[in-house]
């Protein structure tokens, strides 16, 4: 015999500081309009392997159940492919969301420990912050490195192959006028596109 298990949402699970701070994030003010139509999650090509489809996100976001949003794996599957950007009948920016979600989980550290997706991130913004260019087989050997080493193990003739066929630079590239890339990247820190910048 089958049985049913319903799981009961109260208000005081909420976070009220969670739909605000995601609505006001450029691209994501749309989310009230929601309309739980699925189509988000019906022509999602990643949804079948999502613990909980986007439909289901987009709703506790509106509702503030943060706990429940950064602990779901669908924000790091989403591959960003914009196909439930494009398809949804009121103009939401699912994958905007997705994207802030992201960046939320990443800024407050709400991950697991040494997962690939957020090590990938961190790993790349450093690189292009210290040479302004990003080198792919110094990235994966350091996405390795902190991540699987068996993994880097098994790739580690991958990678002599594609450097002996000059596929891959083992030399890191530089750009020249780097404090001037310092310097934007410290303004967007100082002053992200939800808060007002100095005049």
């Amino acid at each position: 015999m089958d049985t049913t298990t319903r799981h009961i949402k109260y208000q005081a699970d909420c976070d009220p500081t969670f739909a605000p701070a995601i609505k006001a994030i450029p691209g994501c003010e749309k989310l009230d309009s929601c309309i739980q139509c699925g189509t988000c999650s019906g022509i999602c090509p990643l949804s079948i392997y999502m613990d909980m489809p986007p439909r289901r996100i987009m709703n506790l976001v509106r509702y503030g159940f943060k706990r429940e949003v950064m602990n779901s794996n669908t924000v790091w599957l989403c591959s960003a492919c914009y196909a439930c950007t494009v398809e949804c009948p009121r103009q939401i920016k699912v994958t905007d969301v997705m994207y802030a979600l992201k960046q939320m989980a990443i800024k407050e550290r709400l991950y697991p420990k040494r997962f690939p997706m957020v090590v990938l991130a961190n790993q790349f913004y450093k690189m292009v912050r210290h040479r302004g260019r990003m080198n792919e087989i110094h990235l994966v050997t350091r996405l390795y490195l902190l991540t699987n080493w068996f993994k880097l193990l098994e790739m580690a003739r991958l990678g002599i192959e594609l450097i002996r066929r000059g596929r891959f630079s083992v030399k890191p590239d530089n750009i020249e006028r780097r404090a001037e890339l310092h310097a934007i990247l410290d303004y967007e820190k100082r002053y992200p596109p939800t808060e007002a910048a100095p005049k």
